[in-house]
């Protein structure tokens, strides 16, 4: 599995599944977990490939252990 990568200012990592019913379930369990931590990640998503950036607005668009905390809590959900 790909790891997070720190790009300008962001954790990114891209994460592809076998079709878009699956791309859709994983973003409605981050979804869930992005609302109870109350941190929400820049995504898109294309047919099978949901693409994922987190940074924290407040801290100025930068990355912040609640970043890398949520980033932890999705590799999970896989």
């Amino acid at each position: 599995m790909m790891s997070w990568t720190e790009k300008n200012h962001e954790l990114v990592k891209e994460f592809v599944f076998d079709d878009f019913i699956q791309a859709w379930a994983f973003m409605s369990k981050v979804a869930i977990v992005a609302e109870k931590m109350n941190h929400h990640p820049n995504w898109t998503n294309v047919y099978h490939k949901v693409s994922i950036r987190l940074s924290t607005h407040d801290a100025g668009n930068t990355v912040t252990d609640l970043d890398r905390e949520l980033a932890k809590k999705i590799d999970q959900l896989l």
